[in-house]
């Protein structure tokens, strides 16, 4: 009588189609943001250019207005209300830098390339807001090291607060630099647009005078503006840990209220988000 051998029986268990999509569509975006990081990388020249502009306006227009201009509140350093725009423009760039390149990558042909991936638009474009924020987040690292020229403390807890805003700042200045560049076929247009477009809103969020005493017209503006929220928030973290009287508010409305700092980071998330879904809406559809 004889014996048969029968081999183990294994059992391969692979995971489910909806794992292994979701698997691949975070692939798609870790491959996108790493992109972008390396892009930012080796351009070291952008880079240089690109902070070069927020530290001449916080170390000589801030400094040079401060012996001529009062703050809002009182006699404190005028450098310290000018700091959180300066924070504000300097992530405002590689926003605009990231959405710059989705058309440049789709005039070179290079989208055309990504698109024949089988993953989802919206996880290339999600990978590019990640990668354009993650870029303005470390740009505003380093000019967040010059805080000690506007007289403002590195305490950790501020510190801390601040680059956490403005993370968030950073992805809400992406996606809304995305939107502009997925409704814009052209790299030139875009530039235009953007060039006619950032100015005004420079200057009517708060970056560097308040908005109290505008016109009703002009505080209107000011209200639909993005940055003003923005760098409202930036200016109640440092308005809480700078000692003498700094300018904490930024937004006034005729009744009088103030928004609370609650308030206008939901106002940033929401105009992030809106924004980042109506470009991934857009960016779906056939180019």
């Amino acid at each position: 009588m004889t014996t048969t051998a029968h081999a183990p029986h294994i059992t391969t268990s692979e995971p489910p189609p909806a794992k292994r999509r979701l698997s691949g569509e975070l692939r798609a975006v870790k491959v996108v943001w790493q992109r972008e990081m390396i892009r930012f990388m080796r351009n070291r020249s952008l880079m240089a250019m690109n902070l070069l502009q927020p530290a001449l306006t916080l170390l000589v227009l801030g400094t040079g207005l401060n012996a001529l201009v009062a703050t809002p509140t009182g006699t404190g350093d005028y450098r310290a209300y000018l700091f959180p725009g300066v924070l504000v423009m300097t992530v405002q760039m590689p926003a605009v830098a990231a959405g710059a390149s989705i058309i440049w990558d789709c005039e070179t042909g290079f989208l055309r390339e990504m698109l024949v991936a089988p993953v989802r638009r919206s996880s290339l474009l999600l990978g590019k807001c990640l990668g354009g924020a993650t870029v303005a987040s470390c740009q505003g690292l380093v000019v967040l090291s010059l805080a000690w020229t506007a007289h403002v403390p590195y305490r950790p807890a501020l510190i801390a607060t601040l680059i956490g805003e403005l993370a968030v700042t950073a992805l809400t200045l992406t996606a809304l630099g995305s939107l502009a560049a997925v409704c814009i076929t052209r790299i030139q247009t875009f530039q235009a647009v953007m060039s006619f477009a950032l100015t005004p809103m420079v200057f009517l969020s708060g970056a560097m005078f308040p908005l109290a005493d505008l016109p009703a017209w002009l505080a209107a503006l000011c209200l639909v503006n993005p940055m003003t929220y923005t760098v409202d928030l930036l200016r109640h973290a440092v308005a809480a840990h700078v000692s003498g009287p700094t300018a904490a508010g930024a937004i006034t409305w005729p009744t009088g209220w103030q928004p609370s700092t609650a308030v206008e980071l939901a106002i940033t998330v929401t105009i992030g988000l809106a924004a980042l879904t109506l470009a991934a809406r857009r960016f779906s559809r056939p180019r």
